[in-house]
């Protein structure tokens, strides 16, 4: 049986980490890297890093002690991919096949699209026979309007007019190897996962599903686990905020008997 996926998601925005609610409040929390090293240290299984700066502005005006001050994308996917010992997910800002190539150039294993699923579906399936379905990431956020599911695009504040169901098959059809479904009106809430629609989603794709937005406990997983045919579950805000967040999530799941890696601790070394 294949291992359910603990997964922390990061979001960064000029410079800053931080945490977001539904798309449109966000509060600087820290320093991308360190929590890098932070989930490495936690046994994440992946993680998941999404750039949501809108100005191209990456400067945090500030030198963390022991850490850098990265002022670009290419610095800040360089030095994350140094921290994470883990399979890594960039995400944010693409538009062109050569975005892609060089975010895994840069050391990023996955990369995910969002808005280019709707403005150049053709770069989409190009890119996944030209670096492998399994480099690239559906980036699914759904919203409802009159009772339906909808994906948006452009940082939610774009409505694609398609259910989110048609949408995540849409995303398998291109060539997408996976799909991070997230919830925009669960985003920050801590109210739990839109079990439904994840449900919905997982039950229609031959591809795995991950599902974010809505984390706030440990049962929360279970839920998601229990419920759903999802492969992973992955949070942003709940792992900040708890020492060693991610490796009490999955000893929680594991003494549960949830079909998760054994937690582990790993002390950080750098590569």
């Amino acid at each position: 049986m294949l291992k359910k996926r603990i997964i922390p998601v990061l979001l960064l925005r000029n410079g800053y980490l931080v945490q977001s609610k539904k798309f449109s409040k966000y509060q600087n929390i820290g320093n991308a890297i360190w929590a890098v090293r932070r989930m490495s240290e936690w046994g994440a299984d992946e993680l998941i890093y999404l750039d949501i700066t809108r100005d191209g502005q990456y400067d945090a005006k500030r030198d963390d002690l022991r850490h850098g001050n990265p002022t670009s994308i290419e610095a800040i996917v360089r030095e994350m991919s140094q921290s994470a010992f883990m399979p890594m997910t960039v995400g944010g800002g693409i538009r062109t096949l050569l975005d892609i190539e060089k975010r895994l150039q840069w050391g990023a294993d996955k990369v995910s699209v969002n808005t280019l699923l709707a403005e150049a579906p053709d770069l989409v399936e190009e890119a996944a026979k030209e670096f492998g379905s399994q480099c690239i990431v559906a980036s699914i956020d759904s919203k409802r309007v009159d009772g339906q599911a909808i994906a948006f695009i452009h940082g939610g504040q774009t409505s694609t007019e398609c259910t989110t169901l048609n949408w995540a098959k849409r995303a398998e059809q291109l060539g997408c190897g996976e799909v991070l479904l997230n919830d925009i009106d669960a985003d920050g809430q801590q109210t739990g996962y839109n079990i439904d629609l994840i449900a919905e989603v997982t039950q229609a794709l031959s591809i795995p599903v991950i599902a974010l937005g809505g984390a706030g406990e440990w049962f929360d997983f279970e839920d998601v686990l229990s419920d759903t045919q999802a492969s992973a579950v992955a949070a942003a805000n709940l792992f900040h905020y708890r020492d060693q967040s991610v490796y009490l999530a999955k000893k929680h799941l594991f003494e549960s008997g949830f079909a998760v890696r054994k937690p582990e601790l790993q002390p950080f070394i750098t590569k």
